[in-house]
């Protein structure tokens, strides 16, 4: 199918007559896609969640590491993706990108069922499932390039905001979806699904710091049951259940074919001992639990978004039409980081305040279920991290498709500005609150609603970037649809930098505090370089909404010819 030639989305005739109609065509279908690709970018944060109750031995670390790789490499994609558009158009890149990601969602499903599954395996389908985090500079820009500069900040809101439902989505179907026989049976048997609660008074663990120093039993009647192993030295190396009359060893219940997988799993009660350790083997905390063990099919978290994928990319090859642009090539992708007009000034600043709110939308994202476990696992009534994930990306991406027309009208950068002081407020409140370095289960509520409130703050930002990035290259439609690539290519290793930072600061510090000031201070920064250089009185390139128009507008005809002519790579 040839490209189309001459689209002229400015031409009020053009764009009643033909434009508008497939412009919202090209938005709803590549929207449709780009959901089912932050579910596959955000599938592996699902997963990890659930992995140590399966039994996977994976430090708290390795689970955060498992949760940034894919960021890595979504961050790395998108730095390429946007090239595609102008060499093969958008019908055949968002096609064929979206029909790939079944590789990895298929891989995800068979390794969860294996438990000698190793780590290295488990980074490099999360590596592969980055490739649908990728697709946001090929997606998004390609889109922005139908639409009149008037409509894009509506646009764009409404294609980042259902296209980021797909991490909401992935989040909330995990819980109940990994429950379900029928679908998990047809492509392998349960795994034992492990949960405890811990037995309050049961024990009396003494610390040394966070190591463990000495456990004693602290109700009579589980003396019997609890064995305390020393060495000769006295250091308690391991705590362990004895079966007694009284108490019963939980049991696993479950059935094998003649090749040793599972094919039932019973439901069982029981009592058990957990044995918490650090990456060097010392013990952290010893709690005796009540334990049920009941089947659950993991690889259903994958497995279930295999046809949905599918058929997003018979959509995609069908309904889609690819317009007429000068390629530029992999290097073009740098002219936006010339020195020429300030350009690189401007790329980098747009790139800071990008990391900043979708940078932080997507690294919180990828990150909130672990923060969840990790912080608030340890307790009595400790909550499922799962229940709780999907409500932060749900708020964020409904408030940036809501938000998105609204700052066509009253400019971008203003809404970037306040947002960003909500995101500072919502780090201080955290960690000023003490809810990320909690003592009891009752600060949770705190803490979900700190997080929440960043989470309405980073999209709401992300929302005004849309509007913002082209007006900042408004002398040039196509270094808009570069910016949204190349800001959107930086921003989407937020999971990736997020997750890692958060294992440093845990295994530096001990907790997540050092992370989260560290953020705050980058949005100090970020906040900075917006008001400076597109908010205050006499900003460089100050963008006036709608209404006012934007500085491109206040320039002489001689000035913006100028402009346009360095932008060719012509004499000035």
């Amino acid at each position: 199918m040839a490209k189309i030639q001459n689209w002229k989305p400015e031409d009020p005739t053009f764009w009643r007559e033909q434009g508008s109609a497939l412009a919202w065509r090209t938005c709803g279908v590549t929207t449709f896609s780009l959901i089912f690709s932050f579910a596959t970018w955000f599938v592996m944060s699902a997963v990890v969640v659930r992995m140590p109750a399966i039994g996977f031995k994976f430090t708290t670390s390795e689970l955060f590491w498992l949760a940034a790789i894919p960021g890595l490499a979504s961050g790395i994609l998108r730095l390429i993706h946007s090239n595609f558009i102008p060499l093969l158009g958008t019908r055949s890149v968002i096609s064929v990108s979206t029909i790939i990601k079944i590789i990895p969602m298929i891989w995800l499903g068979f390794a969860v069922q294996d438990l000698n599954t190793p780590w290295t395996t488990f980074m490099i389908i999360g590596f592969l499932c980055g490739m649908g985090g990728g697709d946001f500079s090929s997606f998004m820009p390609s889109t922005s390039i139908f639409f009149p500069k008037r409509l894009q900040g509506l646009a764009m809101g409404v294609q980042a905001g259902l296209g980021n439902f797909g991490v909401s989505i992935v989040q909330f179907v995990a819980p109940w979806i990994i429950g379900l026989a029928a679908l998990g049976a047809t492509a392998g048997g349960p795994q034992v699904f492990t949960k405890g609660e811990p037995i309050k008074g049961a024990l009396t663990v003494v610390k040394e710091g966070k190591i463990v120093k000495d456990v004693t039993v602290a109700k009579a009647e589980y003396a019997d049951a609890v064995q305390i192993i020393r060495d000769a030295n006295g250091v308690i190396t391991d705590v362990k259940l004895v079966e007694t009359d009284k108490v019963k060893l939980i049991k696993a219940d479950v059935e094998k074919d003649a090749n040793g997988v599972i094919t039932a799993v019973h439901p069982t009660k029981g009592m058990g001992v957990e044995v918490k350790r650090n990456d060097k083997g010392a013990i952290t905390d010893v709690s005796l639990r009540n334990v049920v063990k009941k089947p659950m099919w993991l690889q259903n978290a994958a497995f279930v978004w295999v046809p949905f994928l599918v058929l997003a990319a018979i959509l995609s090859a069908v309904f889609l039409r690819s317009l007429q642009m000068p390629s530029r090539g992999f290097m073009g992708q740098f002219e936006i980081l010339s020195n020429r007009n300030r350009a690189r000034v401007h790329t980098w600043n747009c790139t800071m305040t990008y990391i900043c709110s979708f940078g932080s939308f997507s690294g919180f994202s990828a990150a909130f279920p672990m923060l969840i476990k990790t912080l608030y696992g340890g307790f009595d009534g400790a909550p499922d991290p799962l229940q709780y994930a999907y409500i932060g990306p749900l708020l964020g991406g409904l408030v940036r498709m809501l938000t998105g027309g609204f700052f066509d009208k009253i400019g971008g950068s203003k809404g970037m500005q306040w947002t960003t002081v909500g995101q500072i407020g919502g780090v201080i409140f955290l960690v000023a609150g003490g809810y990320l370095t909690p003592t009891s289960i009752e600060q949770f509520s705190g803490f979900l609603w700190g997080m929440l409130w960043i989470f309405l703050m980073s999209g709401i930002n992300n929302a005004a970037t849309f509007r913002q990035y082209p007006i900042v290259f408004a002398y040039s439609p196509a270094k808009g649809a570069q910016m949204l690539g190349w800001t959107g290519a930086w921003a989407a290793f937020g999971p990736f930098v997020w997750n890692s930072l958060i294992a440093t600061s845990i295994d530096k510090t001990g907790t997540v505090n050092a992370f989260f000031i560290g953020v705050a201070v980058f949005y100090v920064y970020s906040l900075f370089i917006n008001w400076w250089y597109y908010t205050r009185n006499g900003a460089e390139r100050f963008d006036y909404g709608n209404a006012g128009g934007t500085w491109w507008d206040k320039l002489s005809d001689a000035e913006k010819d100028r402009m346009k002519r360095i932008d060719l790579g012509q004499s000035a």
